[in-house]
């Protein structure tokens, strides 16, 4: 029998690409990479399909000459960016996809919240703001406290709380150069204003085969998230939520992914509870994002990825749980800035259930903060037999690290005379 072979539609930066490497060989699987990483340090990257991932038509072309000679069993994407794209890929050559409008969705935040709303999904209520008409009569019509937040961007860039019109002009006017270079028209000019909603947040990992959905975890979010910019930082599993309040989360995730029309793979989803409600953020159909993923492997029997290119593969393992606490913390930057040094990662490595730890960022390279940017330093692992003892563990742990940061210093030309 032929061993199959899976595309993975991937950044050449993501963080996942190793992941699903190791999971293909455990799986049998033969991965193929497809990515713009022409000039890539990693053998596999370098090696794989080369692509303007910006041109779609040129992608379809070159997969489609790429499985013409040998076929491809599945089509995989591992980021937002590729989400769509991946979607298109998988219909043009007849592979296992979710329909490409249903993909759009997970990446829109205006469409995915006319289309929950239009389904009696609950979504914090909404408004586009146009910065190409005068933003007075705009401004007011909100109601204070509102999120402005771009049409696609992702990772919480340029989501900003604001409390009046005043704050509100200064934040379009970042999130304006943040979008400015944006391909789509009406990704560049219109931004989502929602009403602000209390309460804590979540996310919830699951899987959809032919439609049912299966979540896997909710993980809980136990810091503050208020504004005026959302960074996260500790996720930990299994949820302290009220059992029936859980029921409700899953239960909703589920009647998104049914208005958004996904049918297959990964799904990761972002919450806020508001009492006894729940309330959709996001809905993306992907795994959740960067490291994250190996907190939610410490609760599986097989890592997350060995699922994601089963379920491509249209032959789902079966979602075996184990008995055990997990968290992550994304450790967050403490200001823009240089890196200088690191210090205590042996201290924060010997605290009671840490399980690792990871500094991404290297010394001398620029740190940038919310809402410009979102970036971690790293990535801090904790597992025990309860959540209480997952998120002490993590938070002792950061509490260890020490990060010197330096002010970047911006030289105008001709600041200098020799």
């Amino acid at each position: 029998m032929k061993t199959p072979r899976v595309l993975l539609l991937s950044p050449a930066r993501s963080y996942r690409i190793a992941a699903y490497l190791d999971a293909a060989r455990r799986l049998g699987v033969s991965l193929v990479i497809a990515s713009d990483g022409r000039h890539s340090l990693a053998r596999e990257v370098a090696a794989g399909i080369h692509l303007d991932l910006s041109d779609p038509a040129a992608c379809l072309d070159t997969v489609a000459r790429v499985h013409a000679e040998t076929p491809f069993s599945g089509i995989v994407a591992s980021d937002d960016t590729t989400v769509e794209l991946a979607a298109r890929l998988a219909e043009s050559l007849g592979l296992a996809h979710n329909a490409p409008s249903a993909a759009r969705l997970t990446r829109r935040k205006d469409l995915a919240r006319q289309c929950l709303a239009d389904a009696g999904v609950p979504v914090p209520a909404f408004s586009l703001i146009d910065l190409d008409r005068p933003l007075s009569p705009q401004l007011d019509a909100l109601c204070w406290p509102v999120v402005l937040k771009p049409l696609s961007l992702s990772a919480s860039t340029g989501v900003i709380r604001v409390d009046d019109a005043d704050s509100a002009r200064h934040a379009l006017a970042v999130i304006a150069e943040l979008i400015a270079d944006l391909p789509d028209r009406e990704e560049r000019r219109r931004v989502l204003a929602e009403r602000y909603l209390p309460g804590a947040e979540v996310a919830v990992e699951g899987f959809l085969h032919h439609g049912g959905y299966q979540a896997i975890t909710i993980f809980d979010k136990p810091d503050p998230l208020t504004g005026p910019f959302f960074e996260e930082t500790c996720y930990v599993s299994p949820s302290r939520l009220p059992e029936m309040l859980q029921r409700k989360i899953i239960s909703t995730v589920a009647d998104a992914c049914a208005a958004y029309g996904l049918r297959q793979g990964p799904v990761h989803a972002e919450l806020r509870i508001d009492g006894e409600r729940a309330w959709i953020l996001e809905v993306a159909a992907r795994t959740i994002g960067g490291e994250c993923s190996r907190a939610l492997d410490a609760g599986l029997v097989e890592p997350l990825e060995m699922h994601v290119l089963a379920s491509a593969l249209g032959r789902p393992l079966p979602l075996r749980a184990r008995e055990r606490a997990a968290g992550v913390m994304m450790i967050p930057v403490p200001r823009a800035g240089v890196l200088r040094r690191v210090t205590g990662e042996a201290e924060a490595r010997a605290v009671p259930g840490i399980t690792g730890l990871r500094i991404a960022v290297r010394p001398g390279q620029p740190l940038e903060v919310l809402p410009r940017a979102s970036s971690y330093l790293g990535f801090l692992f904790a597992e025990g037999d309860t959540p209480e003892a997952v998120e002490d563990a993590l938070r002792s742990a950061h509490a260890a690290l020490k990060f010197t940061v330096d002010p970047m210093i911006l030289l105008r030309p001709g600041s200098l005379e020799l």
